[in-house]
């Protein structure tokens, strides 16, 4: 494993990202509820660029008692992270996806160190 500079912490803004090169392997810096979290940017369904989607907090469809729906809503406290290519969802906190539980992200080692992100390849 090889470690990589990313920059400085707080280059990274609250529900901002950063997408590094690391020598050919790319991975994605995203700050979530005041936490570092890297992910590669390889979606498990099609390798797509993951880290490159759009960032949102995850949909849910309230069901009635009698079982129809009517409309979407938002659980804002759960960030989620849409590939671009296939709009496949993942929760950006634990990589999981949003109804598939066996695919999830690849997670990267990060490091931080005096101010300064790190993450290992």
């Amino acid at each position: 494993m090889r470690e990589f500079l990313v920059g400085p912490a707080e280059a990274i803004a609250e529900g901002g990202r950063l997408v590094v090169d690391c020598d050919g392997a790319e991975v994605g810096v995203f700050r979530v509820k005041g936490r570092l979290v890297a992910w590669h940017n390889t979606c498990p369904h099609r390798q797509g660029p993951v880290c490159q989607g759009r960032i949102y907090a995850r949909v849910i469809e309230p069901v009635a008692a009698d079982g129809t729906t009517r409309l979407l809503a938002y659980a804002e406290d759960e960030p989620h992270l849409v590939c671009p290519w296939h709009g496949y969802e993942f929760d950006l906190e634990t990589g999981r996806c949003q109804g598939r539980e066996a695919m999830r992200l690849r997670p990267a080692k990060l490091r931080e160190d005096g101010g300064v992100v790190y993450v290992s390849v």
